[in-house]
C-alpha cells in the first residue's frame, strides 16, 4: 500500500449552523455552531480517515484561527505537517435555512501570501515527497500564489517518483489543463469547471469524455475524473472511457462530496486498485457525504452500502 500525502495551501476553519429563515434586517438566532478544519486537502485526509485509511496532511496555517484549526486536526488524530504562514487562517460559514432546506455558504478571503512564503512552502514540501506515494493537491490556491505552482509541485512529485492527483479550481485549474508535461497522474474536475476552462458546454458523459481524451493526448494528465453532479462521474484514461452512476439519493448537504470522492479515489489507488474501481469508490463516498448534514464528510458504512448500487457503463 502506498503512502498518501495531502497538500492544502489555502485551508479554512469551517463554521456551520442553522436558522429558521434567512431574512435581512433582524438578528437571526442560530443553532449551536459546529467547527471543522476545512480546505480541499485537509478534507481529503479527514475523509480518508473515515474510510479506514491513513494519510499525512501538509497544511499552511497562521494566527489564532490556525491554532484552533491545528487543535481540531489533532483531535481527529490526523498526522499533520504544519507550515506556518503570516496572517490568520481564513474562515468559511455554512448556514442551513431549516424551513426550506436551502444552504447558504460564505467564504472569507485568505491571508496575504508572499513570494518568499511560496518558496519556503516548496522547500518544506520537497522532502515529504517520496517514491511510490500518492500526493493529493486539493483546494483553491492563496490569491497571491502563481497558478503555475500546481505544475511546479507536480514536477517535484514526478521527480521523486510520486503520483499527483490534482483537484483545484480557477486559474490553477486552467494552468493544469494547459500543462504540457510532465503529465498529472490524475486530474479531477466537474462539468462546470470543464466548461469554464474549455469555453464549451458539456451536456453528456460522452462529451466530457471526449474533452478528457483531448487533455490526455495533449499531455496534461494521464487520467481524468469528471463529475456530473448527482447523475454520475466520468472516468477517462488513454485506454478506457466509462461512466459511474450512483443510486438516487436525497441530498442534505453537498459540502464535502468532492473531497470525499477524491479521498476514496486516492485510497483505492494507494491500495493498487484500478481507475475504474477508484472512481466507483469515489462515487460511493461522495454519495455518502451528501447524506450527511452541514460540513460532515463521508461515512464508510454508507459508502460501502452505496458502492454495491453504483452502475458502471462504457462510453
Amino acid at each position: 500500500m502506498s503512502d498518501i500525502l495531502t497538500i492544502t495551501l489555502n485551508p479554512a476553519l469551517d463554521i456551520s449552523t442553522a436558522v429558521g429563515t434567512v431574512t435581512p434586517g433582524p438578528k437571526l438566532r442560530c443553532e449551536e455552531p459546529r467547527y471543522d478544519p476545512g480546505g480541499g486537502g485537509v478534507n481529503v485526509s479527514r475523509a480518508i480517515k473515515r474510510l479506514g485509511g491513513q494519510s499525512k496532511a501538509f497544511v499552511a496555517l497562521g494566527g489564532e484561527n490556525g491554532a484552533a484549526f491545528k487543535a481540531l486536526l489533532d483531535a481527529e488524530d490526523i498526522a499533520v505537517e504544519h507550515f506556518e504562514v503570516s496572517g490568520n487562517t481564513r474562515q468559511s460559514f455554512a448556514v442551513l435555512e431549516s424551513t426550506t432546506g436551502r444552504q447558504y455558504r460564505f467564504q472569507l478571503p485568505c491571508p496575504p501570501w508572499s513570494s518568499d512564503q511560496t518558496d519556503s512552502a516548496l522547500a518544506r514540501l520537497e522532502p515529504l515527497l517520496s517514491g511510490g506515494s500518492i500526493v493529493v493537491l486539493s483546494g483553491s490556491m492563496p490569491t497571491e500564489v502563481p497558478a503555475a505552482i500546481v505544475e511546479t509541485i507536480n514536477k517535484m512529485a514526478v521527480e521523486s517518483g510520486a503520483e499527483l492527483i490534482l483537484d483545484t479550481s480557477g486559474q490553477a485549474l486552467t494552468a493544469a489543463a494547459a500543462n504540457r508535461g510532465p503529465a498529472f497522474a490524475l486530474l479531477r474536475m466537474d462539468g462546470a469547471e470543464a466548461a469554464e476552462v474549455s469555453g464549451r458546454t458539456f451536456s453528456s458523459p460522452a462529451q466530457l469524455a471526449d474533452y478528457g481524451m483531448e487533455l490526455i493526448r495533449a499531455g496534461a494528465a494521464h487520467r481524468l475524473v469528471m463529475s456530473m453532479g448527482a447523475s454520475g462521474t466520468v472516468g477517462v484514461s488513454a485506454t478506457e472511457r466509462f461512466f459511474c452512476s450512483p443510486p438516487r439519493l436525497e441530498t442534505l448537504s453537498a459540502v464535502g462530496a468532492g473531497d470525499s470522492m477524491v479521498a476514496a479515489i486516492a485510497l483505492e489507488l494507494s491500495r493498487g486498485g484500478s481507475l475504474r474501481d477508484a472512481v466507483r469508490h469515489g462515487v460511493a463516498a461522495a454519495g455518502s457525504a451528501v447524506l450527511t448534514p452541514a460540513t460532515e464528510l463521508c461515512s464508510k458504512a454508507m459508502a460501502d452500502e452505496i458502492l454495491e448500487k453504483v452502475v458502471t457503463k462504457e462510453i
